[in-house]
């Protein structure tokens, strides 16, 4: 079997700390209008952006990508699957703090910044919903087509007494190329950033380890005793398309 070349270089890309995965990742900033071009991920089943579901809500852990997601064993799966059938309100509560959320992932080419090339937007449930119902108007259809996409306007804003900031996404009136240059597009086109090799997945035994150690630690806990670590929850205006930023986008942009 022929090496593969592009992997190998990858790797020793991240071996040699060449590749900085945080350095990709981009987050609109409070109080101020991007511009954003959305790309499409190569070989995704027809999809344009990413889902990955993880576990944040366990102690001491940033967020675990779910190995169930991808047809693997889990753990955390397997555990909340047997406190669901043990049929106690606590056990039932705890379950469903366990329960994987989803994160999404677009490809992204900010306006003013094509010099960092093709970086990393991740969003919920809300954006993304206010994203494909943009692609399901015809007046915008596929706004991540290279030639006849729309660029699209970013808000994220925060109203005096309000906890979370809202993103808002706005479609621009006319459609665009992603660039009038056509060495630049296949530059971008070739160079998005792989989320396998950002979010590995962690080995059953490891996930294993880390409920075991959980559960040891609150194996003195009196039963029904709130054990979340502070985690607040998202609000949302669904009639406007806007999302609450939450504690999860930090935490989520702290993963990598």
């Amino acid at each position: 079997m022929a090496l593969d070349f592009d992997a190998i270089r990858r790797k020793l890309d991240r071996l040699s700390g060449n590749n900085k995965s945080r350095n990709v990742m981009w987050k609109p900033e409070e109080g101020k209008k991007s511009t954003v071009r959305l790309m499409s991920f190569k070989d995704n089943d027809g999809q344009p952006f990413k889902e990955l579901m993880f576990y944040y809500n366990i102690p001491g852990q940033r967020g675990l990508l779910a190995p169930s997601q991808f047809g693997k064993r889990d753990p955390i799966q397997e555990l909340i699957d047997k406190l669901r059938n043990e049929g106690t309100k606590e056990s039932y509560e705890m379950a469903k703090k366990l329960y994987p959320k989803m994160r999404v992932y677009a490809p992204v080419i900010v306006r003013g910044e094509e010099d960092k090339g093709v970086q990393i937007w991740s969003f919920g449930k809300l954006v993304y919903q206010a994203l494909l119902s943009l692609m399901m108007d015809e007046d915008y259809g596929d706004i991540t087509d290279l030639k006849d996409g729309t660029d699209v306007t970013i808000t994220c804003s925060k109203a005096p007494g309000q906890q979370w900031a809202k993103t808002e996404v706005l479609a621009k009136r006319k459609s665009s190329p992603l660039s009038t240059n056509k060495d630049q597009v296949k530059e971008w086109t070739e160079n998005i950033p792989d989320l396998t090799s950002m979010f590995p997945v962690k080995s059953y035994d490891d996930l294993s380890n880390i409920v075991n150690s959980w559960l040891s630690e609150d194996e003195g806990t009196p039963e029904g005793t709130e054990w979340s670590t502070g985690t607040t929850t998202n609000t949302a205006n669904t009639d406007t398309g806007t999302s609450s930023s939450s504690a999860i986008d930090d935490v989520f942009s702290d993963l990598i």
